[in-house]
């Protein structure tokens, strides 16, 4: 939802969300814009907390880096851009020092958005073209109802593409995780 009255900025952010009134609001800026979503679902959190941990013990046994969640980051040079990945993760070269609080002032190596009923899947493609125009290597669109994973990189043009990997199939950290995987029948079990 858009709650446009004048550009907003990643500090204006960093202030509405410490304000009490606005407790458990979700925001996100686009080119000034700024959105909010709701909390996300248990499906949601529990898809994105699987990712998560599959990132962090892969990353911590080969000193590749470091992963959050629903943590807000922004292009160095856009003070009116800041997204906040359901999971993200960042190579070792670039995280920031473990003690930094505010939001992260780059945009994550690889990001993963769950589609959830408090979005649509336009909204999740928006934000990965921004994600992949400000430096994300690849940004991964979890459907869960399709059991399946939209993986988005930029082609050799800068242009977006995408392929959708089906819940039989594995995804890969490429060269931001080298040699992960992740079968996809762990995130979409049998039911």
């Amino acid at each position: 939802m858009a709650l446009q009255e004048k550009l907003y900025t990643v500090e204006d952010v960093w202030q509405l969300g410490h304000q009490p009134e606005n407790e458990g609001k979700h925001y996100y800026l686009i080119d000034g814009e700024l959105f909010w979503e709701m909390p996300p679902g248990y499906a949601h959190g529990r898809i994105a907390g699987h990712i998560f941990r599959y990132f962090l013990n892969y990353a911590e046994e080969h000193d590749l880096g470091d992963g959050s969640v629903e943590t807000g980051y922004y292009p160095t040079d856009d003070r009116y851009t800041l997204l906040s990945p359901d999971v993200a993760f960042i190579r070792k070269e670039n995280l920031p020092p473990a003690d930094h609080e505010k939001f992260v002032p780059r945009m994550p190596d690889l990001a993963v958005e769950v589609l959830s009923p408090s979005n649509s899947l336009a909204e999740l493609r928006r934000k990965v073209t921004v994600y992949l125009a400000n430096g994300t290597a690849i940004v991964w669109l979890v459907l869960p109802a399709r059991q399946g994973v939209e993986v988005w990189r930029a082609d050799a043009d800068g242009e977006p593409q995408s392929e959708f990997v089906a819940r039989d199939g594995s995804l890969s950290g490429e060269q931001i995780l080298p040699g992960f995987s992740l079968d996809l029948r762990r995130l979409f079990p049998q039911t």
